[in-house]
């Protein structure tokens, strides 16, 4: 079984890599990165002989042979990132998707790491996957949401033009290990200003909500869907933690773990969603026996006691992009 990782070196696609390294059947894995968000030294500790690493963009992969599995996670995630090279990710998602597609063996599959952004602002709470969205196609955040959504529409089509065997996850907000100190997003940059004494900025008034998915639990939740269960099923699948809590709440705990730290409110990020919540009914379906089992506090917790211990990561840090974030965010 030849499998292949997009974005196997970032934070989500590493997890699944150590994932399918437990596989008896995956007798060669690719790994695929730029390592553009992605780092090194989240592989550095597979001495696998069946992984290789290949540091290339996606969209300009060679000819590496035909897998029978393929797992596109390539793209940034982060606004601060996506915001700051647009085009860059749409070729990722849009290009990268066409590209893996002509890698793909007849009969293979091919499972992609679609976003909860894909529901925009949402009207409903929470989002089935039936929802089409409050969306803004040609807003600040369309570089990424709409090449997730024309990177669905493109497997989609495959599976009903050509039969192609796909299977399309919609990830919700995910934490833990191995994130960027430098991300951009709520988790990460709380505990890594927290840990470099800085103050915690919240983006507006931090009342929007979020359902915070510890990675162990979404990475089981993909294991389950991709290979380990018996689904035909092809997605759009929601995959994340239904617990709904407000990024001020989670300022609050990582405060109260750095009672010294005081927390700051900058400007809001340009259209940040107002909610985020999903609806897990075909979830449970389709993947009986799987939920998001560590609350968030003790996942927050668990995330804390990894950065402590990556000395190079306690002093690490994205000024510059969060700069022009808030630059943006001012702008709008």
């Amino acid at each position: 079984m030849r499998v292949l990782v997009s974005g196997g070196g970032g934070f989500i696609g590493s997890h699944l890599v150590d994932r399918l390294l437990l596989r008896d059947d995956c007798t060669e894995l690719l790994v695929v990165d730029n390592f553009w968000t992605g780092r090194r030294s989240n592989l550095s500790h597979i001495t696998d002989k069946r992984v290789r690493i290949l540091e290339t963009d996606v969209e300009r992969l060679a000819d590496v042979g035909l897998f029978d599995e393929i797992y596109h996670l390539a793209s940034p995630a982060s606004p601060p990132w996506y915001m700051e090279e647009p085009l860059r990710t749409v070729r990722a998602n849009v290009i990268g998707v066409l590209r893996l597609l002509e890698a793909l063996r007849p009969n293979g599959l091919i499972g992609f790491t679609s976003t909860s952004e894909v529901y925009g602002d949402p009207l409903v709470s929470p989002q089935p996957e039936s929802y089409r969205g409050s969306v803004d196609c040609t807003g600040p955040r369309s570089s990424y949401d709409e090449s997730k959504r024309c990177s669905e529409a493109i497997l989609f089509e495959s599976r009903r033009v050509s039969g192609t065997q796909i299977k399309v996850v919609r990830l919700f907000n995910v934490f833990g290990p191995r994130t960027r100190p430098d991300d951009g997003r709520a988790v990460s940059n709380f505990i890594s200003q927290a840990l470099r004494g800085k103050p915690i900025t919240v983006y507006g008034n931090g009342l929007q909500t979020r359902s915070w998915g510890y990675v162990d639990d979404i990475i089981d939740g993909l294991a389950r869907f991709f290979w380990l269960q018996p689904t035909d099923y092809p997605g759009p699948l929601n995959v994340g933690n239904d617990r709904e809590i407000s990024v001020i709440d989670v300022a609050r705990y990582v405060q109260s773990r750095f009672p010294k730290t005081p927390i700051v409110h900058l400007p809001p990020a340009p259209q940040d969603p107002t909610n985020r919540r999903p609806d897990l009914t075909i979830a449970n379906r389709e993947l009986p026996g799987w939920a998001c089992q560590v609350p968030y506090e003790e996942g927050i917790d668990r995330a804390i006691a990894w950065f402590s211990k990556n000395e190079e990561l306690r002093s690490a840090s994205h000024d510059d992009v969060a700069a022009e974030f808030r630059k943006s965010a001012l702008h709008m």
